[in-house]
Formats: structure tokens, sequence, C-alpha cells
């Protein structure tokens, strides 16, 4: 009996390996989750959208460089995975270096450079995104306005940038994960403002 060859070569799994070796000790902020919980729903929704195996396994190690050793992983990255994956993964990562610039410079350069990403980097940014804003939408439903401490940027900052994000994507191009991100976005702003929106009703 003839059996389907895998979608995805063992290149996807060195992948789930390296990012857990990476990231398996980083917990979510404000948590205890496991960080890789990221990575895998990241991956899951890039792969949902049509994603190619090299878009996947970029997903996966999409905030490794960001985080966890700069150009030095970015390299073994391209050594066990190829350009194309480095390439994405360089492509998604608003810094590299530590200590990393101020956070209000950063975003502003990042959402220059996803003006003018490839298509396959502004999915695996856009599914990230995703994740968190229906990350950070959950634990403000839980705990409210202390969420805001996680973050090196505040309520508002953090609230144009996500904004920004969507504005960036639907301008060049947009797509179905960019209006679940719109519709995210939008609903973490009413959820946060909400109180100030129904005195105006």
């Amino acid at each position: 009996m003839e059996t389907e060859s895998p979608l995805f070569s063992k290149r996807f799994n060195e992948a789930l390996d390296f990012a857990a070796s990476l990231h398996g000790r980083q917990i979510r902020k404000g948590s205890r989750v496991p960080y890789v919980s990221h990575l895998l729903a990241v991956c899951s929704l890039v792969i949902e959208d049509g994603g190619t195996e090299d878009e996947a396994i970029a997903a996966l190690l999409h905030d490794a460089v960001e985080d966890q050793g700069g150009e030095t992983v970015l390299a073994e990255i391209r050594r066990r995975f190829g350009p194309s994956v480095a390439e994405i993964v360089e492509s998604c990562s608003d810094s590299n270096t530590t200590p990393k610039p101020p956070w209000r410079q950063r975003k502003e350069r990042y959402l220059v450079h996803l003006r003018e990403a490839t298509p396959q980097a502004r999915r695996v940014s856009c599914a990230d995104k995703i994740h968190n804003a229906r990350s950070i939408l959950t634990d403000f439903r839980r705990a409210g306005d202390s969420v805001w401490s996680r973050f090196t940027a505040g309520r508002d900052e953090t609230l144009w940038y996500y904004r920004s994000v969507v504005r960036t994507l639907r301008e060049a191009g947009g797509g179905p994960m960019v209006e679940e991100l719109a519709r995210l976005v939008s609903e973490l702003e009413w959820a946060v403002y909400q109180p100030r929106n129904s005195e105006l009703l």
C-alpha cells in the first residue's frame, strides 16, 4: 500500500527542534506559558494561510535573531535552513543588536521596512502580530490595564504600533490575514477604550 509523501521535509522537524532549543527557557511575558507556544501558533497561522515550508520554518524561527543571538544565530539559520528562510527571519527582526535601539525608533524603522518586504516575510510578520494581538486582548480581558506593564511601550504606543502595522500591510497588498489582524486590533481598541466609548453614547 502506497503512502503519500509528507507535505514538509525533515527540515521542518529540525526547525522545530532548533526553535525549542533556542527558546526552551523563555516564557511569554506576564505568564508561565512556554514561549514556544507563540512560535507554534505563528507557524500554524502561516501554514493555514498557504505558506510554504520555508515560510513555516521561518515562522518557527522568526524571533531567534532578535531574542537569541543576533547575527550569529542568523548565520546558523542560513547554514541549516538556507538563504530563503534566513531572509524571512531577518526581515521579521526589528533589531539584531544588543542593546536594542529605543522602542519607537525600532518600530518606525520596521514599519518602513515592512512596506517593502517580500510577501513571504509579510505573511510571517502578520501571523506574528495576529497571535500577539490575540494574546494581548485575552490578557487585557483577564487582567485589565495591568497588562500594559509587561511591555516596553505603554497602552497608547502599543495600540499605535498595531494600527500602523495594519495600515502598512494593507498598503502593501492586504489579504485575509491582514483583515483578521485589523479585526483583532479594532476589538482590542474597543475593549481598552470601552468606558470612554460608553460615555459618548
